[in-house]
């Protein structure tokens, strides 16, 4: 499957949602504002765990195959004391991911948890990965200080399908009966995803496509089925259609990576 943002796209959106994460920052009242969306942590732990992933990530893209696992970066990878120094700190985060990705390009092999899935182990993946990692914490950051915003579009419309191809595909057998789920965005953009002894998959369809007849589906708009993947609002922010209960064992289902 084409990912619908090229390696340049994919960039750009890491250094824009990144800022957009800075700027919750920023207005914070204080880092120690709870995360409604991240259980027990403060927008300070939240921080921490975005700067601190950024150079893991910035560390184990330059290692390329030589990786074996997540690399343990080196220099300042605990949050600095006060407002602003967090601030520099993040970007500097941002900066050496970039840099990473860029010297990579999209196509060196890189080391990733989704090695069963239908996302392939490269630079470009680990750079589409990390887009929707900061996207959807962007917005948890945001609805920490009272300002919860949809996620822009073509973030959230690659962000769905990111999200059914990676984290929901594997070849790990579905514990229960065969099934099929349409996925449709009303930006106009739809996904199958299929489960079944053989494991599970995702392909981007169109009203061209001659297939049966999916046993359930859920349309809402891209924005909404993110944060309902990623467990940040209730399936009852989608429309559902057929049948219901297999969103429900799809989520509560952790086949082995």
């Amino acid at each position: 499957m084409q990912n619908s943002l090229n390696f340049s796209d994919l960039l750009r959106l890491i250094d824009e949602r990144s800022t957009a994460f800075r700027a919750a920052v920023a207005a914070a009242p204080s880092l120690d504002v709870p995360v409604p969306t991240c259980p027990g942590w403060t927008l300070l732990d939240l921080v921490q765990h975005i700067g601190e992933g950024r150079r893991a990530w910035a560390a184990t893209i330059a290692a390329g195959a030589e990786a074996t696992g997540k690399v343990v970066p080196r220099g300042d990878t605990v949050a600095p004391q006060g407002r602003e120094a967090v601030l520099v700190w993040l970007a500097d985060s941002t900066r050496l991911l970039l840099d990473a990705l860029t010297e990579a390009g999209p196509d060196r092999p890189c080391w990733g948890w989704w090695g069963k899935s239908q996302t392939p182990l490269t630079s470009g993946a680990a750079a589409r990965r990390q887009l929707h990692e900061i996207a959807v914490h962007t917005y948890d950051a945001q609805l920490a200080v009272g300002d919860a915003r949809p996620l822009p579009t073509e973030v959230a419309v690659d962000g769905a399908e990111e999200f059914l191809v990676t984290i929901c595909t594997t070849t790990e057998a579905w514990p229960h009966e065969t099934a099929a789920v349409d996925y449709h965005v009303t930006e106009g953009v739809s996904w199958r995803y299929w489960v079944g002894e053989d494991g599970a998959r995702t392909a981007r369809t169109s009203e061209a496509d001659v297939l049966p007849a999916a046993d359930a589906s859920a349309t809402s708009t891209a924005s909404d089925l993110v944060l309902v993947l990623y467990g940040r609002i209730g399936l009852d922010s989608l429309k559902l259609e057929g049948r219901t209960g297999l969103f429900e064992q799809m989520a509560e289902w952790d086949p082995e990576r």
